[in-house]
C-alpha cells in the first residue's frame, strides 16, 4: 500500500525550508533526524510510494511562488493535501514570523489550484489563544466571522480548531515577553465553542476539534483526524486506498491515521510562536 507523507507536523518546512523539501521532491527521497534515532532515516517520496503529500503551513508562498521549483516539483504526486493554519494573530507579537492574516487568505485561490479542489485544504484556525492586556480580556476568537466568510467563498468547507494549550516550556517563553495568557475554564470554552458553531452554521463550515476529546463532544462539533485516511482515498483521483490504521506515535487523543512525517525538530522552525509545543529549542527564547 502507498504511503502518505506528512510534511511536516514538526516544523514548517514549506515556509521556512522550501529548497530543503524541494531537494527531497526531486531526488525523491528524504533524509532526516528522526525524533529519539540517533542516525539519519530516509524515506522513499517516489510518486510510485507515495499516495498523498500533506503539507503544513502557516505560510505557503515558497510553493505558490515555485521557490526552488517546489510547485513543479509537485506535479508528479497523485494527491497533494494542504493543512492551512490561520489564527488572524499573524504578524503580532504571538506569531511575528506569519503572514499578515489579508497576505494568508490571499493565498487560497492559488492553493484551491494546486489541490484541484476546495475540499483537499483544510483550514485550521488552530489555536484559539485568549490573553490580558490593559485589564481586557483578548482573543482570537472574534476573526473566525471574517476567516468563516472568506473560506466559504473559495469553496473550503473544512475548519479544524483547538484551544492553546499551555505546556511548560510555553509558560516560560510567555511570562519572558510579558504576556499575560488566559486559561479558559471549560465552560468558557463551551461557550466559545458555541459561538464557532453558530458563525459556521450561517457559512455551511464543518468544524473539527483537534485532540481535544472534551471538546469533540459538544454540539455541532466532530472529532478530528487531520490525516484521515477515509478522506485521503475518496478523494484520490485514482481511487487508490491508503491506510485506515490509527498513527500510534501521536498522542492519545490523536485520531490520524498512519502517515510518515519528514520533518525534524533539527529543522528548528523560526517562527518562535509563542504558544508553541512542538519545537523543542524553544524553551524561553
Amino acid at each position: 500500500m502507498k504511503k502518505v507523507i506528512s510534511a511536516s507536523r514538526r516544523t514548517d518546512l514549506v515556509a521556512f525550508y522550501p529548497e530543503w523539501l524541494a531537494r527531497a521532491m526531486a531526488k525523491e527521497k528524504a533524509c532526516f533526524l528522526h525524533p529519539g534515532k540517533k542516525s539519519a532515516v530516509r524515506i522513499d517520496l517516489s510518486p510510485a510510494r507515495v499516495h498523498t503529500l500533506v503539507l503544513w503551513s502557516k505560510n505557503f508562498h515558497p510553493l505558490l511562488e515555485n521557490r526552488h521549483r517546489l510547485r513543479d516539483w509537485l506535479k508528479k504526486y497523485d494527491q497533494v493535501y494542504f493543512h492551512f493554519t490561520i489564527t488572524g494573530l499573524g504578524g503580532t507579537f504571538l506569531e511575528k514570523l506569519a503572514p499578515a492574516t489579508t497576505e494568508a487568505l490571499a493565498q487560497l485561490p492559488g492553493l484551491i489550484e494546486i489541490a484541484g479542489c476546495p475540499e483537499r485544504i483544510s483550514v485550521r484556525f488552530d489555536p484559539i489563544v485568549f490573553w490580558l492586556e490593559d485589564g481586557h480580556l483578548r482573543t482570537n476568537l472574534d476573526f473566525f466571522p471574517e476567516l468563516a466568510r472568506k473560506i466559504a467563498s473559495s469553496g473550503i468547507r473544512t475548519v479544524r480548531f483547538s484551544f492553546a494549550q499551555w505546556y511548560k516550556k510555553s509558560v516560560a517563553r510567555a511570562k519572558k515577553i510579558g504576556l499575560n495568557f488566559y486559561d479558559p475554564t471549560y465552560e468558557e470554552k463551551k461557550e466559545a465553542v458555541q459561538k464557532l458553531v453558530s458563525v459556521a452554521q450561517d457559512f455551511g463550515l464543518e468544524l473539527w476539534s483537534c485532540s481535544q476529546s472534551e471538546i469533540a463532544v459538544l454540539p455541532g462539533i466532530k472529532p478530528s483526524a487531520c490525516i484521515d485516511g477515509e478522506l485521503l482515498t475518496r478523494l484520490h483521483p485514482r481511487n487508490e486506498s491508503a491506510s485506515l490504521v490509527k498513527d500510534h506515535s501521536q498522542r492519545k487523543d490523536c485520531l490520524c491515521t498512519e502517515s510518515i512525517d519528514i520533518g525534524s525538530y533539527s529543522q528548528s522552525c523560526p517562527a518562535a510562536c509563542v504558544y508553541c509545543y512542538a519545537n523543542p529549542r524553544l524553551k524561553t527564547e
